[in-house]
């Protein structure tokens, strides 16, 4: 008796079809230039190049297209077909619609005696791309399960019911597409099916319309009542039953007048404050809001841009000792006012105005809250108005993280806190503007994060509810005491009690990054920049973060974007530079980074960076120049040792460099928390003195 055959190991795969839409009724010559452009495009993206490097990647034409089968992650197929989608803006001559799904294949022989690919896993890829039309990115069940574990791909993930297919097999369905790719429209075979289904039940549907009407004449005066106090929600809060709302800064009365812009944009940042106590709203933050100060800016425009279902905006004009204020809520949608008033009262009366306003908004907003949700939002911080004017100057000042700028709102916050000691807002101002300094200021840390610790655990002595104050804490903790664990108790206690906090989420996404947890931290830097869309310094972050995750396409395209928004923000070309530096692309680098240079009037990092680029660009004159006059600003004000130490690095100088590494942790540099994943000390790494470094900061 001969011994059964051992069955085949299960493969999966992960399959994208491509299909050219219409391709048959093409002239020959026609279709052999469109698949010529498509085998181009699919062979320049960054999936394809990285699959086949590991040789993880079959391609297989199939006459009008190709399917594409990756052996590597869920995700690479939906990538791939990104890249690919964002190329056909370059030709749109080039009618493309794609299929993904995962499932087990089986290596076979075709007739040609060449190795090929069967199985269900192809299969039923190029069922679920045969439901779609020209442009749509289409997702089996399974791939879209996968993906939604991820924060950062749920907001694309549209489902769009069952399809049938082949022998009368239905399939569920799912499109993927965003602002730039894809097809968002319903396939046209969905519709179809729709109506034909529709047409089937209309007469079911006949019958049970008489007993439907007699309900809704029950019911109906209670629906409109309640319907009619609710904003519309836009397609993204829609989707995810989310309530979005953005407070611009406030505009003076009248044109004429001299513009009060410390009042205007603390009337828009108590009122983000207080209506982020409410869980039921996603507020935009004040940084996200603070260039929408145009006295011609467009309420629902800034409202499309923040991806928000309603703004409030206002006017607001103080007159000796009184103040008038003129509040309005639009909803995007439509433009539609849902709420206004107008209130004049003595200015020692502001805190009466913002609680009524608050209040009126939570009730257009038709939030149902909570008798704590509700004491939230009518909270005072203070009663002194004098200090809740310093708070508001220091608050105006610190958020525009230029360093003369930080440095004069701490001096306000101080003197905010001097009247009011028991002001734990002030306090958790003092402690992020003092975190800003360590990083954006060349200040020594020293000088600012002992300090910032101090005020943030005087915030949440006071006031242990703050979110930011919690926050402010976790970033001290890990860049001045290196204590990880602390940091991130600190981070997720900020998202306890607040999970609609952008600030909260790049916190935490830091102390993952650091460590090297790069899933998790890039699905939570992705889940700030969702809460807050247009917050430059979260959009930068992102781009360092999957920069050190080693995804430096996608870092590069989520920086470009970010470059769209403010050009002119000089972190997000620091991290440009980064990027490039590992694309070898070195005369871009310098270029981001002497940008990177003017804009921020001289931040060390930037200059360090050009010295480290011409090093490796072979420059060695120009790079030793540039560490001449690092040594040259620091007779002059602090330069933290790591980024001349970058320098040394590039000039092959190991000891230096690593001399500087451990002046750094002397000194408490908060660049040194970057060392286990900042990939330009790749060559250090084997080194036993950058092992012992990355030991006394415990990343190892």
């Amino acid at each position: 008796m001969s011994e059964p055959k051992p069955e085949r190991p299960l493969e999966i795969a992960h399959v994208l079809f491509i299909d050219i839409v219409g391709s048959s009724k093409l002239l020959i010559n026609e279709q052999s230039e469109m698949l010529r452009q498509l085998n181009q495009i699919v062979r320049n993206t960054d999936q394809v190049h990285l699959a086949e490097a590991a040789g993880k990647l079959i391609r297989l034409p199939t006459g009008d297209g190709m399917a594409l089968v990756f052996f590597t992650t869920p995700d690479a197929p939906v990538r791939c077909a990104a890249e690919i989608s964002k190329e056909l803006r370059n030709h749109p001559q080039l009618p493309l619609r794609m299929g993904i799904h995962s499932g087990p294949v089986d290596e076979i022989v075709d007739v040609n005696d060449r190795s090929n690919i069967a199985g269900a896993g192809i299969t039923l890829a190029q069922r679920v791309m045969d439901c779609g039309d020209t442009g749509h990115i289409l997702l089996s069940k399974r791939v879209a399960d996968d993906l939604a574990q991820y924060a950062s791909w749920r907001p694309h993930l549209h489902d769009l019911g069952t399809c049938e297919v082949k022998h009368g097999t239905k399939i569920e369905v799912i499109n993927f597409y965003t602002d730039e790719i894809g097809n968002r429209a319903t396939p046209e075979r969905i519709k179809k099916e729709n109506r034909i289904a529709g047409a089937k039940s209309s007469k079911y549907l006949r019958n049970a319309a008489l007993i439907t009407t007699a309900l809704v004449l029950t019911f109906g005066f209670w629906f409109f009542a309640h319907r009619a106090a609710q904003v519309s929600t836009s397609n993204r809060g829609g989707a995810t039953g989310e309530k979005r709302i953005a407070v611009l800064p406030f505009k003076p009365v009248s044109s004429s007048e001299n513009r009060d812009q410390v009042l205007e944009l603390g009337m828009a940042d108590t009122l983000i404050a207080k209506l982020s106590n409410s869980r039921k709203i996603i507020v935009s933050s004040l940084n996200a809001v603070r260039k929408f100060t145009a006295l011609e800016q467009d309420a629902t425009q800034a409202g499309r841009e923040l991806q928000v279902n309603a703004v409030l905006e206002g006017n607001v004009q103080r007159m000796a000792d009184r103040i008038r204020v003129t509040a309005r809520l639009i909803n995007v949608a439509d433009g539609a006012s849902l709420w206004a008033d107008t209130f004049d009262e003595k200015f020692t009366d502001v805190f009466a105005v913002q609680d009524a306003i608050s209040q009126k908004v939570a009730d257009a907003l038709a939030l149902r809250l909570s008798g704590e949700e509700k004491n939230r939002l009518t909270k005072r911080y203070t009663e002194n108005v004098e200090a809740y004017q310093l708070y508001l100057t220091g608050r105006y000042h610190w958020s525009r993280l230029t360093p003369p700028d930080i440095r004069k709102g701490i001096g306000f916050l101080q003197q905010a806190i001097e009247l009011d000691p028991g002001y734990a807002l002030a306090y958790a101002g003092l402690a992020t503007a003092n975190r800003a300094l360590a990083m954006n200021a060349d200040a020594p840390s020293k000088d600012c994060l002992p300090q910032a610790k101090a005020a943030a655990m005087k915030a949440i002595e006071l006031d242990d509810s703050l979110a930011e104050a919690h926050s402010a804490l976790s970033f001290g903790l890990i860049w001045y005491d290196w204590d990880w664990a602390a940091a991130e108790r600190e981070a997720k206690r900020a998202l306890a009690l607040d999970p609609n906090s952008a600030l909260s989420h790049f916190a935490y996404a830091h102390i993952l990054s650091d460590q090297g947890h790069h899933q998790e931290a890039i699905a939570e830097i992705a889940h700030a920049r969702e809460l807050d869309p247009v917050f430059l310094l979260i959009r930068a972050l992102e781009g360092m973060i999957l920069h050190h995750a080693g995804r430096n396409d996608e870092a590069l395209t989520r920086l470009q974007k970010a470059l769209e928004l403010d050009p002119n923000f000089w972190v997000t070309h620091l991290m440009l530079g980064r990027v490039y530096i590992q694309q070898r692309k070195y005369s871009e680098a310098i270029a981001e980074f002497t940008k990177a240079r003017e804009l921020s009037h001289g931040n060390s990092e930037a200059i360090g960076s050009i010295g480290y680029v011409e090093a490796l660009a072979g420059h060695k004159d120009k790079a030793r120049a540039v560490l001449e006059e690092l040594k040259a600003l620091s007779n002059q004000r602090y330069i933290p040792p790591s980024n001349v130490g970058l320098v040394y690095n590039a000039l092959d100088d190991q000891n230096e460099a690593l001399s500087s590494l451990e002046t750094a942790c002397d000194e408490r540099d908060p660049r040194v928390t970057l060392l286990k994943v900042d990939p330009r000390w790749d060559s250090l790494r084997p080194d036993p003195r950058f092992v012992a470094i990355l030991k006394r900061i415990g990343l190892q």
